[in-house]
């Protein structure tokens, strides 16, 4: 036998052979051929003298033709090539490399970037930061936070705010808020103050410190006007500064029922330490004189005091009380009386205060340490009532000297309702019939209700027939009042007394609860007109 074409090649882990018998093999040499391969072939017979082997090596099928079919074959192997290249290529196309990624990304944020210097943000401490992938995205991201009324200058303070989804974080949030009350005009004071409740989740952030507020006494109704005066909380620790702060006015007499009513006045409580600053304000006025449980009463009065920045306010204020010639024991008198003084910018006050006296009734500067022993809150009268008061009593016949001497004396009589002074002045003159310097030695007498003691103790008086002073008739309880009328004389020692005298003992006694749950509606109104 003879071979007459034999071809072959290798491939790694792959051995393809193309075998063509010679054209006289008969189809009966087909054991031949059988025997030769065995397994290997799959043959069938066709028409002519030629055979067709198919051979399955590691999984692949090769053929062998006859050898009219070479020209079919190479073009089929290249049709296969062409295919597997097509296939190559859309695979790379559908996914990208990592570089070609990163390189996707970094092109997204720097158009973002783009975008955002060009309407004034600097986008600096947004790297690291999640954004959106493109600029639309972003911009619609800014638009939404200028309609809550936040401005460039705003979201340059607090950049991190853009990385908060519209859909995911600001929209919850702010219904969220919207639901418990906060109100929308009060938004965005409320973003400027704590612009990373918008990173806040509702479930595990904002409702627990809701719930814990509430814990505290602080009514539902109230919860929205202490969030919007102190937005802060919602960013502190339940267990930490607000615990033990509150454990500490408990601690020092604060009644365990004004808690709520304190805290929902002056919220910023929650936040303060009580080592750094609460502690230190407390001892301080008791060094200064005040019981602790007389700091304890001021404080569910006026919590705001807490607020006061004891080294460069409170002690400054002292000492500046000090200077003009406050003595040092009527400091706890005054402040007990009037604490805001240790907290406002007290020096130009003062200033003033001495300097329009002084032109208008010749006031001795060292005299107006007298005025704000018995009258701190003179300190903070405006010019054009005190001067309307001044003329008043001039009008009514009062000399300059007459005049200084009432205003040292009793210095509310500048502040006084003038209607209401005319009328005890009018009622003092046709009915008492007493002369004027009876006021000049007690101007205490225009701070008496005309119909609820003036009038009254005036009638027992005359029927009596007892001549005695205006300080001896008003300058006392109705019940020591009724034990003087049974006297047949007058003791002279019990006028000796200032009736602007403050006693410290009437601060420390507990108010009753219905008094307590309208002081701060009275405070309201006190601060809105106060020494207006």
């Amino acid at each position: 036998m003879k071979i007459r074409f034999c071809s072959g090649f290798t491939k790694p882990g792959f051995l393809l052979v193309h075998f063509e018998p010679p054209s006289f093999f008969s189809v009966k040499s087909r054991s031949l051929f059988d025997s030769t391969y065995g397994n290997l072939c799959n043959h069938k017979k066709r028409p002519g003298i030629g055979l067709r082997a198919q051979c399955a090596i590691a999984n692949r099928r090769f053929t062998s033709r006859s050898v009219d079919s070479p020209r079919r074959e190479r073009s089929r192997s290249s049709s296969g090539r062409d295919k597997d290249k097509g296939r190559d290529s859309q695979s790379l196309y559908s996914r990208p490399s990592l570089l070609e990624m990163n390189k996707e990304k970094a092109a997204n944020r720097a158009r973002v970037y783009e975008f955002l210097r060009g309407i004034g943000i600097v986008p600096d401490e947004l790297d690291g930061l999640e954004l959106p992938v493109t600029a639309d995205v972003m911009k619609e991201r800014v638009g939404f936070l200028h309609k809550l009324g936040l401005t460039v200058e705003d979201i340059n303070n607090y950049p991190l705010v853009l990385g908060c989804s519209v859909k995911k974080n600001m929209v919850p949030v702010l219904d969220y808020l919207g639901k418990l009350g906060v109100k929308k005009s009060t938004f965005t004071e409320f973003l400027r103050r704590y612009p990373q409740v918008l990173h806040s989740s509702v479930v595990i952030d904002l409702a627990p410190v809701v719930k814990y507020l509430q814990g505290l006494d602080i009514k539902p109704s109230d919860v929205p006007r202490v969030l919007e005066r102190y937005p802060e909380v919602l960013g502190f620790k339940l267990e930490g500064t607000m615990s033990t702060s509150v454990a500490y006015l408990v601690g020092i007499g604060v009644a365990r029922r004004e808690i709520g009513g304190i805290l929902t006045r002056y919220p910023e409580i929650l936040g303060m330490r009580v080592a750094r600053v609460i502690k230190p304000l407390v001892e301080y006025l008791e060094g200064l004189g005040i019981p602790k449980l007389a700091v304890a009463r001021l404080i569910e009065k006026r919590p705001h005091i807490l607020g006061f920045e004891l080294d460069e306010t409170v002690k400054r204020n002292v000492q500046t009380l000090q200077d003009f010639n406050v003595r040092e024991t009527c400091l706890p008198s005054i402040i007990a009386q009037y604490p805001e003084i240790i907290g406002i910018d007290l020096k130009p006050k003062l200033e003033t205060q001495r300097k329009l006296l002084c032109s208008a009734i010749d006031l001795n500067p060292e005299d107006l340490g007298s005025l704000v022993e018995r009258m701190p809150q003179f300190v903070s009268l405006s010019e054009s009532p005190m001067l309307k008061h001044i003329a008043f009593l001039k009008e009514w016949g009062f000399s300059i000297d007459q005049t200084r001497e009432m205003v040292i004396g009793c210095p509310q009589v500048l502040a006084l309702n003038l209607g209401i002074m005319k009328l005890s002045f009018e009622y003092f003159q046709k009915e008492m019939r007493r002369p004027l310097q009876d006021l000049v030695d007690f101007p205490a007498f225009f701070t008496y209700g005309l119909e609820s003691t003036v009038k009254p103790r005036q009638k027992k008086i005359s029927k009596k027939g007892i001549k005695c002073s205006l300080a001896w008739m008003l300058n006392c309880s109705d019940e020591k009042f009724e034990q003087r009328m049974s006297y047949d004389t007058i003791d002279i020692e019990e006028v000796e007394s200032d009736p602007s005298s403050f006693d410290m003992s009437t601060l420390m006694q507990p108010e009753r609860e219905e008094e307590s749950d309208s002081e701060y509606e009275e405070e309201e109104d006190d601060e809105d007109e106060e020494f207006a």
